[in-house]
């Protein structure tokens, strides 16, 4: 593995995607800082990275926080310059409209989009000096069509696809690559699985083709880094070839 003097910054640091792309990022010799809100919980995947040969910093972030994500940026970009930040915060729900509360719709925007503001925004402030970076958004379905019981998600992934085509609008030209990454089907999670087989039974589970492996998704964002500036990528939608569409 050939280290670099740089390192990939995974908002969003979960179990199944996050996970993935830390590993996908490690493995080519970035320093990988992972946050995720309990930081306690991503233990076991430095101790994976670090025995194959990586490194990863495991910090606890709240990505809605300002300050904290602010700090989480610096600190990376101290330890050697920031080339990649990943927002990959979730926040899919689903409630019919008379059930989707206050709450529920502030605090998915808040996670979806607000945060993803954030994140973009302190990570630019800290690649715009150098002059060059990558800036990608994980995005859905939902960044594209509001499906029934998805008001609040639907809302919130239209405003961080909205957030990331106008940064990368503003930022392009001035050698910085922002992408938006929409997953058009479900993805392999132990959650998603669980969901199929209740809507389904165990007929959810004959086609393996019909969800989105987490480590795909890692491939399509390393796609994205290593495109030469001259055919950027804003947006990339994916999907495993047994989703219809």
């Amino acid at each position: 593995m050939k280290k670099r003097n740089a390192t990939c910054a995974v908002i969003g640091t979960g179990d199944y995607i996050g996970a993935e792309i830390a590993k996908k990022f490690a493995a080519e010799g970035f320093t990988v800082f992972a946050g995720r809100r309990d930081g306690a919980k991503l233990e076991p995947l430095a101790r994976e990275i670090e025995a194959a040969g990586g490194s990863m910093v495991a910090r606890t972030l709240d990505a809605r926080k300002e300050d904290q994500v602010a700090a989480f940026l610096e600190d990376a970009d101290a330890h050697a310059p920031l080339e990649v930040c990943i927002f990959n915060v979730g926040a899919n729900v689903n409630f019919p409209i008379l059930e989707t509360t206050d709450r529920v719709f502030r605090k998915v925007w808040e996670m979806a989009c607000w945060a993803g503001f954030l994140a973009g925004r302190e990570s630019a402030r800290l690649m715009l000096p150098r002059g060059q970076g990558n800036i990608f958004f994980t995005g859905a379905t939902a960044s594209l069509r509001g499906g029934n019981g998805y008001a609040a998600f639907a809302s919130a992934k239209f405003g961080l696809r909205a957030v990331a085509q106008s940064m990368a609008r503003e930022l392009g030209p001035k050698n910085i690559h922002v992408a938006h990454l929409v997953i058009d089907s479900g993805v392999d999670t132990a959650w998603v699985r669980q969901r199929r087989e209740h809507l389904l039974g165990k007929a959810a589970h004959n086609d393996p083709d019909a969800l989105m492996p987490p480590a795909s998704v890692a491939a399509s964002y390393w796609q994205l880094y290593q495109q030469p500036r001259s055919a950027w990528t804003f947006e990339m939608e994916i999907r495993p070839f047994g989703e219809k569409w």
